[in-house]
């Protein structure tokens, strides 16, 4: 009789498994770049809204819990002063 092989589960422990973690659900606002989260930046704004102009969810956008609450202070501010549109045309 043959015996069954079983197949090796790779596990969650190690450094491999959280460096693969890392950079898959890093947040793309904290690498440091010359770009700030600032209501005069429309250009990065405009990234974080959806087709209908709504602001997209951490989930989507891989954003971390501290920028999303900047980054929707700084899109409602730009919206109050007209600088983004709050429905499309």
């Amino acid at each position: 009789m043959r015996k069954k092989q079983t197949k090796k589960r790779k596990t969650g422990f190690g450094l491999s498994s959280k460096m693969v973690q890392l950079s898959k659900n890093s947040c793309p606002l904290s690498k440091k770049s010359n770009e700030e989260i600032n209501y005069k930046n429309i250009k990065l704004l405009k990234k974080y809204l959806s087709d209908s102009l709504k602001i997209l969810p951490t989930r989507i956008t891989n954003v971390s819990h501290s920028k999303q609450k900047i980054l929707v202070k700084e899109i409602k501010k730009a919206r109050a002063l007209a600088l983004l549109p709050y429905v499309e045309n």
